[in-house]
């Protein structure tokens, strides 16, 4: 048999697999759980219901701003006063309505195979963060917490995401000492306060920050204190420009 034939003939029968698989289980919405034509993909109603963020943001948080860009660096009242640890930082959405059922659902109801469209999302809206031998790594979760949920939802978006971007992943780059409370409510010092010593770096890793671009990701940003220690533990341990991509932003009159 000859070798194009033979590609053919398993091409056709692939063919016939993959339909039969789509006939007992078509592709489904990932927010409400109707039919959709893709795979992993929202239908149209909740892909309308769902707040991507786009054009004005501030460079060093992501929030949305009024006005259009200019080609100027543009940062928002916060980050004027109080300066970011790190270069710039992106989200893909703003955290309500749908992006926060979703998000929820990857955080607490057990869906993880919702970080894959989520990272697909995240490489759009980061994309002008993107540098050449840049490394990935997740915000960590405390052991305690990681055990209880089974996986931690910052990592599987840092996975997917490197798969999107082609750049090196380090999942474990950091490591989460101290389970800390939840902070909604804290002051900025406070929030500081409770973070201070928490994070630290994974001591078989520091070489492979070393020199480079850091690309933290994380699920939802809200005052950007545990991101802001991440950063800080990676600029000492030697890493050069670091980045922010989270997959939420939570509004400031959130």
């Amino acid at each position: 048999m000859e070798s194009g034939s033979f590609i053919g003939r398993n091409y056709r029968i692939l063919q016939r697999i993959q339909t039969a698989v789509q006939l007992i289980y078509p592709a489904r919405c990932l927010g409400c759980g109707d039919l959709t034509e893709t795979d992993f993909g929202l239908c149209g109603s909740c892909w309308r219901d769902t707040p991507f963020i786009g054009g004005l943001v501030c460079e060093s948080c992501g929030v949305p701003l009024p006005g259009a860009p200019d080609g100027h660096r543009i940062e928002c009242d916060d980050c004027m006063k109080t300066p970011r640890p790190w270069s710039a930082a992106r989200a893909a959405l703003l955290y309500e309505g749908k992006a926060r059922s979703l998000i929820l659902a990857l955080k607490h109801g057990d869906r993880p195979e919702l970080a894959r469209p989520a990272a697909r999302w995240m490489a759009q809206a980061g994309r002008d963060l993107i540098r050449d031998d840049m490394l990935i790594a997740p915000v960590p979760l405390h052991w305690s917490r990681l055990v209880k949920r089974r996986y931690n939802q910052s990592a599987l978006l840092a996975q997917h995401l490197a798969r999107e971007t082609g750049l090196d992943v380090c999942p474990d780059l950091l490591k989460r000492r101290v389970r800390t409370p939840v902070l909604d409510g804290k002051t900025a010092a406070e929030r500081a306060d409770t973070l201070s010593g928490a994070i630290s770096p994974h001591p078989g890793r520091l070489h492979r920050m070393h020199g480079r671009d850091v690309l933290l990701v994380d699920d939802v940003m809200t005052s950007g204190a545990t991101l802001t220690a991440c950063a800080r533990v990676c600029r000492e341990a030697g890493a050069n420009h670091i980045f922010v991509l989270a997959l939420a932003r939570v509004a400031k009159d959130a």
